[in-house]
Order: C-alpha cells, then structure tokens, then sequence
C-alpha cells in the first residue's frame, strides 16, 4: 500500500512539472496490451499489425508526402466550416437569446433541423452539389451551427438582467449594452459551444472524406480499405485521436478555463 502511495504521489508531482506526461502514461497499458496481443499470433498480421508496422506506415506515407497533404485538407475543411458556422451561428445565438419574438418563431426550427443528423443530408447533396468542397462544407457548418447556436442562447439568457438594466440607466445605448454586458457575459458558454461544435464536425468531416472525398484522412482510411492496407485503416485512426486530443486539451479546454475564469463563472 505504501508503495502504491508513494508511486502515486511521484506520478503527481512529475505530471505536475511535465503536463504531457499526464496524456502519454494512460496510453502504455494500451500499447502493452496491443503488442501482447499482436505477439501472441491470435491474428495474422494482416489483420492486425503491430505498433512497429503502424510506424514504419507513418514514416512511410509521410515521406512520400501523402499523409501531410491529407492532413491539410482535413484541417482546412474543418476550419473553414467552422469558421463559417461560428459566423452564421453566434449572431443567431444573440438575436434569439435576446428577442423573445425571435426566440419564439426560431426554437421550433432549430430543434427540427437540430433532430436531422448531417449525414442524413449527403444523399440530397450530393445530387445538389456532387462529390466536392461545397458538399462537406455544407455538413460542417450544419453540425457546427447547433452546438454554437444552442450554446449563445443559453450564454445570453444566463446573463443577469439586472447588469443590462443598470448599463441602461447610466446611459449605454442597446448596441453598447450587447457588447459590453450581454457577449462577455455569455462567452464562456459561446466557447463551449465552438468546442463541442468543434468535435462533432471532426467527426461529420471524417465521415464524409470516406463517403464523398478524394482527399483527406478520411478518405485515406477508406481508400485503404480496397487494397485491405489495415495499418493504414489504423494510423488514421490514430492520428484522428491525437489530432483532436491536441486540439481539444491544448488549445480549446485552456481557452474554456480561461474564459470562465475571466468573467468569474468558475472560481480559479
């Protein structure tokens, strides 16, 4: 037990000096558990190859220059539709958190369209558009859009009252009211939305790289299905999961706590 306590307490301490520590422990068991199995010859490798062949692939892939190019696709697409999904979905956000009658003609839309998963649009986008940029455009900012629409709204409505009226008495104009009461107030619940928003779109864009792309890391592990290349079915899915851990640990989670911690949501 003791030992435990102390091996424990030197964990603490180390992941405390060095962070990323904290995200690479976790994955030894994994990694262990990977190469016993692989070794073991329960599967062919075929099947099932081992971490030294998914690195080799990677190396591989990458000096041939096919895994960074995919990369960038996938990375732009999803920046771009995110970008324009914050643009559209923000102000939407504030105008329905802060008319009642927008709020009233609006909700029932949103939770309609909310209800149609985005890959349910690619048949008829497809005949629309076809199989290019537009079509997965489209099916990211549709799933970035609620997330960030549903989120500003609640960040709005969360807004004490009062904080407007006292602006208002000591004469803000509405636009100064907006823009220095309600969108700082509502801004840690804006952030949150941009990183599930964020999240989800990852996802829809992987999805449709394998449907409708010729491009992207998506497309990279379904066109490796054909040629039955499961080490590349497995590095993309790999670098799915750390890209987006990176996004989201190092850059969006930091900028969340901050946000709150900012405009006193949370205590620090």
């Amino acid at each position: 037990m003791n030992i435990l306590l102390r091996s424990w307490s030197a964990y603490t301490r180390a992941t405390a000096r060095w962070p990323g520590l904290a995200a690479l422990v976790p994955f030894i068991p994994v990694i262990a558990l990977w190469v016993a199995v692989t070794e073991s010859g329960m599967f062919p490798r075929a099947f099932l190859p081992g971490p030294v062949e998914v690195v080799k692939a990677f190396f591989s892939l990458t000096y041939r220059g096919i895994l960074p190019d995919y990369l960038q696709d996938s990375l732009v697409r999803l920046f771009t539709g995110a970008a324009l999904g914050m643009l559209i979905g923000i102000p939407l956000g504030v105008l329905i958190g802060t008319s009642r009658w927008a709020h009233r003609v609006s909700w029932p839309i949103l939770l309609f369209f909310q209800a149609i998963g985005d890959i349910a649009w690619l048949p008829i986008l497809l005949i629309w558009f076809g199989f290019g940029l537009t079509t997965m455009t489209f099916v990211i900012v549709y799933t970035v859009l609620f997330p960030v629409v549903l989120n500003t709204v609640l960040g709005v409505e969360s807004v004490p009252r009062d904080l407007a009226r006292a602006a208002r008495s000591l004469g803000a104009s509405p636009a100064r009211v907006l823009w220095e009461v309600t969108l700082p107030g509502a801004l840690p619940n804006i952030i949150t939305g941009l990183r599930n928003g964020l999240g989800y779109g990852w996802r829809a864009l992987i999805a449709v790289e394998m449907i409708v792309g010729t491009s992207g890391i998506g497309f990279l592990m379904f066109d490796a299905r054909r040629s039955g290349s499961v080490v590349e079915i497995l590095l993309g899915m790999i670098i799915l999961g750390l890209l987006w851990y990176i996004v989201d640990a190092w850059i969006l989670a930091p900028i969340e706590r901050a946000t709150g911690q900012r405009w006193g949501l949370v205590t620090s």
